[in-house]
C-alpha cells in the first residue's frame, strides 16, 4: 500500500478514497443555491416601485387624452391613443429609463415632459407647455401603465 500511493503520488494521481472533490462540490451546489435564490427574489409581485404621489392618475389620464399624447404613441386605457410614431408606452411605469438614456424617476420624468428637446436634443417628442402640476399628473399616470 505504501509504495502505491508513493507511486500515485509521483504521477500527481490522487489517491482516490480521499474526498478532495467534496470541498469543490460544496462551493458549486453554494453557488448554485445563491444564484437561484437571487433568480427568485426578482419573480412575483415586481412592484418595486411605489406609485408616484406626487400627481393624481386620473387627472394624467385626462391630459394625456387632452393632449393627444395619443396621436403619436399607443397608450392603453386611453380611448384613441394608437399612434406608432413614437414608443408604445404599454408597460412604461417599469422601463429603467425614458428616451433610452434618461433615467426613468419621477424628477425627471416630470422634466421630461415639460421640455423633451431640454433632455434629448434632437427628439421628435415636442414641447407641448405643461405646466409642472400637468406633468405631474402625467406622470402618475405613466407609472400606472405596467
Amino acid at each position: 500500500m505504501y509504495r502505491l500511493r508513493y507511486y500515485k503520488s509521483q504521477l500527481n494521481v490522487v489517491d482516490s478514497t480521499v474526498p478532495t472533490s467534496l470541498p469543490r462540490i460544496r462551493i458549486a451546489s453554494c453557488a448554485l443555491v445563491l444564484t437561484g435564490v437571487s433568480l427568485l427574489s426578482g419573480c412575483g409581485d415586481d412592484d418595486f416601485r411605489k406609485p408616484y404621489d406626487g400627481g393624481d392618475a386620473k387627472i394624467g389620464k385626462q391630459l394625456v387624452a387632452q393632449y393627444q399624447c395619443g396621436a403619436c404613441h399607443k397608450i392603453p386605457h386611453v380611448p384613441g391613443a394608437g399612434g406608432e410614431a413614437g414608443p408604445d408606452l404599454e408597460k412604461f411605469g417599469r422601463l429603467s429609463y425614458i428616451a433610452g438614456r434618461i433615467p426613468n424617476v419621477p424628477p425627471r420624468l416630470v422634466a421630461w415632459l415639460r421640455d423633451p428637446p431640454a433632455l434629448k436634443p434632437g427628439t421628435a417628442m415636442p414641447n407641448v407647455g405643461l405646466t409642472e402640476q400637468e406633468a405631474r399628473h402625467m406622470a402618475a399616470f405613466l407609472y400606472t401603465l405596467r
